[in-house]
Formats: structure tokens, C-alpha cells, sequence
């Protein structure tokens, strides 16, 4: 009887597999349709990309007279080459799209990579104006998008509080903008990325359960800054598995 409930278990599994992964391929076909109507040089590119690794490795092949060993690894080269060029600018296409919109910084923070705990809109206005929470290895780091003087003592504030929760942690604070001193929309996972790591992974943990304690006031967040990228984060991910 158990071995008949494995099989069906791992039957369901499989299938589950299968559909997630049909999904996936949809999600990224998808992408791919939008993103050569947008931009014209998508094809050629990703074509550019292929045809050169496969030639530079035949060629390369001739010299040892191993060309048809090596045209396969050149395929498989080139072809990778196509995937990061057409994942890097839809990325861009996207965040282009998405940067100046509220919720947007949001949103970019909610596709991190890594243990990052990120809890949105901790503090904001009616304008659109928030301050979002992010905890890892380096601390606390407060993302703050709007106007900038209004964003600036929604951060003051939020400092505040977190520092009286925190005591010696280090406290980051970004505003995402395109004036002087702010971080590009585009930019802000890479500047993360560079933060020092000042903390560990169980200090994480700690200052989580410590700060989520404070009462978040601030405005109830877009729930995505763009409608035709409101699916990216699935297709970046799909991207990242294949």
C-alpha cells in the first residue's frame, strides 16, 4: 500500500515538474515577444552572438584540426552568449519602464538575490512617497522613493526608530532617484550588493525579530509600479533556472 502511495506521490511530482517547467518556457516566450517588438536589435544581437562564438570556435578548431570537436562547444557557447544578452536588456527594458513609478523601488527589492529580508513601506505619505526596510549582512538599509524633500524626514524618522530597536547595528540609508547622491532605480541591487558585510547570519535573524516589533505606519504599497513588467520577476527567475 505504501509503495503504491510513493509511486502516485512521485507520479503528482513529476507532473508538477512538467507543468512548472512549461510555465517557465511560456513566461520567458512571452518576454522574448515583447522585448523584440520593443527592440530592434534584439534578434541581431542574440544572432550576432551565436553565429560568432560557433565561428571563432571552428575556425579556432582549424588550427588543430579539430573543428567538428569543437563546433558543438561553440553552439553551446554561442547560444549561451544569445540567453544573457536577451535576459540583460529585458531587464533594462524593464527597469526603464518601471523607474520614476510608485512602488518601483519596492518592487526592485523585492526581487533580490540572496537572504535579504525586505519589508516594504514601513513609513510613507498619501503623495506616494515610502520608505522601505531591508535587513542582511551589512544591517539595516532604509530604500526611500519620492520626491526628495519629502522623502528625507520619512527617513530621519524611520532612522530614529530603528536605532532606539538596534542600538550599534549600522544603518544604510538610499533614496532612488536620478538627481546627485541617489541611486539609479537600475542600480540599486548592485549597491546593495556593495555594502559591507558588518553582521552575521544570526544577527540577521535577531534584528528581524527585533524590529518587527514596530508598527509599520506608512502607505499601503502599489502592488507593482508597471502593468506589462508585472510578470518579470517569474520570468527572471525561470531565466536563472535554465
Amino acid at each position: 500500500m505504501a509503495g503504491k502511495q510513493d509511486k502516485a506521490a512521485a507520479k503528482e511530482a513529476a507532473k508538477a515538474r512538467r507543468a512548472a517547467s512549461k510555465a517557465r518556457r511560456g513566461q520567458i516566450f512571452e518576454a522574448f515577444k515583447v522585448q523584440r517588438r520593443e527592440d530592434k536589435a534584439l534578434v541581431p544581437l542574440m544572432l550576432l552572438c551565436l553565429l560568432g562564438a560557433t565561428a571563432a570556435a571552428f575556425l579556432l578548431g582549424l588550427v588543430w584540426d579539430m573543428q567538428w570537436v569543437l563546433l558543438p562547444l561553440g553552439i553551446a557557447v554561442g547560444a549561451l552568449l544569445a540567453v544573457i544578452v536577451f535576459g540583460r536588456r529585458v531587464q533594462r527594458n524593464v527597469y526603464a519602464k518601471a523607474d520614476g513609478q510608485p512602488g518601483a523601488a519596492g518592487w526592485a527589492l523585492d526581487n533580490l538575490r540572496g537572504r535579504w529580508r525586505v519589508t516594504q513601506a514601513v513609513a510613507g505619505t498619501t503623495s506616494g512617497d515610502m520608505v522601505h526596510r531591508v535587513i542582511g549582512r551589512p544591517g539595516v538599509v532604509l530604500v526611500a522613493e519620492g520626491a526628495p524633500h519629502r522623502v528625507k524626514g520619512l527617513l530621519a524618522q524611520e532612522k530614529k526608530r530603528v536605532a532606539r530597536v538596534i542600538g550599534e547595528t549600522p544603518i544604510y540609508d538610499v533614496i532612488v532617484g536620478t538627481e546627485e547622491g541617489q541611486v539609479q532605480l537600475r542600480k540599486l541591487q548592485g549597491h546593495l550588493m556593495k555594502l559591507p558585510r558588518n553582521i552575521s547570519t544570526a544577527q540577521v535573524d535577531t534584528l528581524e525579530n527585533r524590529l518587527a516589533a514596530l508598527a509599520s505606519r506608512g502607505a499601503a504599497l502599489p502592488k507593482g509600479p508597471l502593468p506589462q513588467g508585472a510578470k518579470m520577476r517569474n520570468v527572471q527567475r525561470a531565466m536563472r533556472r535554465r
